[in-house]
Formats: structure tokens, sequence, C-alpha cells
């Protein structure tokens, strides 16, 4: 009779299996080649059956329906400055973008000395009210002025986004041509002196250069020896240091700009008189100024023998109170009689 002895290490319950293959005991002894072909060999075990499962968190939130990708809003514009001519249409582009807001509020202002409304509470207001349209947030201003010139600012207000208020600022240049100019030119100087023409348009934009002519004759726009006048095209001055009787003309002045065609002011005659100091002259001349010092003389020799001035010193005088002193008071007991009177 065979009897069999259990050890107790068969008794110990069976052990589960890992799911991805038997754990790797790692001991310290062992070379770090070792050690890493037996992480190697655990790993190629765990991949091929894991590989399927795993997502990186960034692809689990793309796939996510429940959680869309959220946008801001965003204020933008196709053309942050605008340039027009004069008497036109100008579009002020602004192009907007919300994330759940489906009715947001849209705002224009100019900004100047002060900040005023162009489009407020859906209407405009002030200069703009009845020669402007919106499109969107779009603004087209009709029949532009220079007065209309400046920076806006476009503003879209959406309580509902995570970011509420966007804004873009727009630029608008008006450009205007030429106008008549105004022209400053003396009738008649004297030979010899020195003389300034003005020539100024100030509505043009840009600002005008000037030309001056001479009896329809361009003058040179380069000072040389030989002339007796320079120009300033920017200024619209004309001077001459010393005219002569060959400077008499008519002068007109010239204004143009890259807008519009050239306009000039209505031709000033202007003559140069030459003025010769005869001999006769200047004797009448000392003669009358003779003359004028002895009247003067004889007037102040006159008011004195006629006491004219004495009156006014006396005049004068009498204009001062004089109060005299108070008579002596005299005691009557040492009053004596010294003489007396028979009548």
């Amino acid at each position: 009779m065979f009897v069999y002895i259990l050890s107790p290490r068969f008794l110990v319950p069976p052990r589960r299996r890992h799911p991805f293959g038997p754990p790797t005991r790692i001991r310290a002894k062992h070379s770090r080649r070792s050690t890493h072909a037996r992480f190697s060999r655990h790993h190629s075990n765990v991949l091929p059956q894991a590989a399927s499962g795993l997502r990186c968190p960034g692809d689990l939130l793309s796939q996510n329906p429940r959680r869309p990708a959220s946008f801001s809003l965003t204020v933008s514009t196709s053309k942050a400055k605008v340039v027009v001519h004069e008497n036109t249409d100008a579009v002020l582009s602004c192009q907007f973008k919300t994330e759940k807001e489906t009715n947001p509020r849209i705002e224009w202002k100019k900004k100047g000395k002060d900040i005023t409304f162009v489009y407020f509470d859906g209407k405009f207001s002030g200069s703009f009210a009845g020669r402007a349209k919106i499109e969107g947030a779009t603004v087209t201003l009709h029949a532009v002025t220079q007065k209309d010139s400046g920076l806006y600012r476009c503003e879209v207000s959406a309580p509902a986004d995570h970011t509420n208020l966007g804004e873009i600022n727009i630029t608008l240049n008006v450009l205007v041509p030429p106008h008549t100019p105004s022209c400053e030119v003396p009738s008649s100087v004297l030979s010899g002196a020195g003389v300034e023409l003005h020539c100024k348009d100030k509505l043009s934009v840009p600002p005008p250069t000037y030309i001056w002519y001479k009896d329809n004759k361009a003058l040179s726009t380069i000072h040389t020896t030989d002339t007796s006048f320079s120009m300033d095209t920017d200024k619209g001055t004309l001077k001459f240091k010393s005219v002569s009787k060959a400077d008499s003309g008519q002068y007109r002045c010239e204004a143009s700009n890259s807008v519009g065609a050239p306009k000039s002011c209505v031709a000033h005659h202007m003559k140069v008189m030459e003025y010769q100091l005869s001999m006769t002259t200047l004797i009448a001349g000392a003669v009358g100024l003779f003359l004028l010092i002895v009247m003067c003389c004889l007037g102040v020799c006159l008011c004195h023998r006629r006491g004219c001035c004495n009156k006014k010193e006396q005049k004068g005088r009498s204009t001062n109170s004089y109060n005299p002193p108070p008579p002596p008071t005299r005691n009557p007991k040492n009053y004596k009689h010294t003489q007396s009177f028979m009548i």
C-alpha cells in the first residue's frame, strides 16, 4: 500500500493568469541588457492586444459629438484704409462670426475731437441719416465730402458668446480736386521796393502745388541770379526783392493736384511806378518844413503875451484853499491904552 503525501505547495489554489501574459520579474542583479530584453518581450505581448483599444486624448476629444469645438467672436475687415473721391460712395467693410449669438448688436462710431454715433440702435444718426445704408455690418456712405474723412470703428456685441465684444477700425480719406485759389496781388508798387504775392487753396486734398503766370506765361520755378523773383510751389508765394519797371504785368496763380483739373484765379495787374526826386521837390519840401516850424514858434509867443499860459497857472493855484491863521488873543488885564482918539 502506497501512501502519497502531498506537499503543502500543491494545496495552494492556482493563480489567475495575467490578461497580458505572465508578469516580468526584474531582479536588481540582472544587467541592463537582460532587463531591456525582458521588458521588450513583455510589451511585445501587450501591444498587439491593446493597440486596437487605446486612443490618445486628442482623438477622443475630436470624436466626441457632445463637445463641439468652440469659436470666439471675431470681427474683421477686407479694407482697413478706404480712399475715395469727393461726391462718390464709400464702402466701410465689416464682417463678423459668432459662436452662439444669433442676433448680435452692431454699432458704428466716428472718432474725432468727440466720438459720434454713425449707426446706433438699428438706425443712422446725425448727418449720416438718409445718405447711408447697412448690409450685415458693412456700411455704405453716399456722396461723401471732406467732412466725412476720419477714423471709423465697427463694434459687434454678442452676449451669448465667450468673447462678447469685438471691434475693428477703418480709416476713410476723401480726395478733393483743386478749387479756385485766392490770389493777393498789389495794384501798384514803387520801384525798388520788396513785394510778395500770395496764392492759397485751403480745400484741396491732397494739398496742391502752385505755379505763377505773368501775362499768361509760366514763371520759372528755379531761382537763378538772372531772375528777380523766387517762387515757393508748396506755399504759393512769389517774392520780389526789388521790383523794377519790367516787372509790371498781369499776374495769376494756378493750383493743381492728382485728383482733378487745375484751377487758377483771375489775373490781377501790378503796376510798378518809378518815383524820381527832383531838386524842385526837395526845395519845396524844405521850405514847407521851415514854415511849419516858424508858425509853431509864433503860436507859442502869442500865447505867452496874451497870458494864456499864466491864466492856466492862476486857475490851478486858485483851486488850492488858503486858511489864514486865527488872530492872537489878548488878556484885558495886560491891555494898556496908548493913544486916544477924539471925534
